[in-house]
């Protein structure tokens, strides 16, 4: 299990420290080796990472530059490259967050970015194999949906598209799963792809929209209590190997998506004693 937060400051907090993690998670845009702003912030993170003896994760995404626009595969190979070749001991990689973002379902945050399509998603994952082979690589990373079949049906379009070379390891992000207390979209995912199953990002939401309101507290409460059945259900088959929580800070009162463990100033929520006690064993 490990955390996933583009925040280098995470690795420096006592709570996190305590926890004792080995895995954690950033999200860097496609073109960040192009983008010297971009790089120093990846770089400060994957510097605190692994000086704390952490393995880092990079999931490419959207460029902040150009945000609404999508690589072609061969610009898309050209960039990871750079990166990868600036970061020789980096060995574990996501093609693409969220690939489905915006195509299958809607998603919190940044809701207007839209993902690839299928065919380009599985350029994508070929092009980042093909710069790595030695790596690990999730090769397709899906956000779930209250409507679980959508998902699925770009899933199976990305299997078509890979031409016979399947990715061994698949992402996904279970949040309406977790935050519902069911395992529906989960065990449909399973049942579609062959290999291991990382839950690429997950963890309990504390405010998201009118679903998921923090009135009075009661947001903290609940997302402890998804965090206690994202574990039972992180343990409900053994193909799924990787869990990451998203994220480590919270946000202000005014942020439309929170599901930080602590708080912005780094005191712990309720969901943090659940994580510590279950690492703990």
């Amino acid at each position: 299990m490990g955390i996933g937060d583009n925040s280098s400051r995470m690795f420096a907090q006592p709570y996190y420290r305590a926890l004792h993690t080995t895995i954690s998670r950033y999200v860097a845009p496609y073109d960040v080796a192009d983008r010297p702003r971009d790089l120093a912030a990846v770089n400060a993170w994957i510097t605190a990472a692994e000086a704390q003896h952490v393995q880092p994760f990079i999931a490419f995404y959207h460029s902040r530059a150009r945000p609404n626009e999508l690589p072609s595969v061969a610009k898309y190979a050209l960039e990871v490259k750079r990166f990868i070749a600036l970061h020789p001991r980096i060995k574990v990689y996501s093609a693409w967050n969220e690939a489905n973002r915006g195509r299958a379902t809607k998603a919190p945050g940044d809701g207007s970015y839209r993902g690839p399509d299928p065919r380009h998603a599985a350029g994508y994952y070929l092009a980042l194999k093909s710069a790595c082979a030695s790596c690990t690589i999730v090769g397709l990373d899906v956000l779930d949906s209250t409507n679980i079949a959508s998902t699925i049906r770009y899933i199976r379009a990305f299997q078509r598209y890979a031409r016979g070379r399947l990715p061994t390891i698949w992402g996904l992000h279970n949040y309406s799963d977790t935050n519902r207390f069911r395992s529906t979209g989960t065990r449909a995912v399973l049942a579609t792809v062959r290999g291991r199953l990382w839950l690429t990002e997950t963890g309990g939401v504390v405010k998201f929209g009118s679903e998921f309101p923090n009135h009075h507290g009661a947001g903290l409460k609940r997302a402890k209590k998804a965090i206690t059945y994202m574990f039972r259900l992180a343990a409900s088959n053994h193909r799924i190997a990787r869990l990451y929580i998203f994220d480590w800070f919270g946000g202000t009162s005014s942020v439309r998506f929170d599901a930080g463990l602590v708080d912005r100033k780094g005191k712990p929520r309720p969901g943090y004693s659940v994580v510590r006690k279950h690492l703990r064993g």
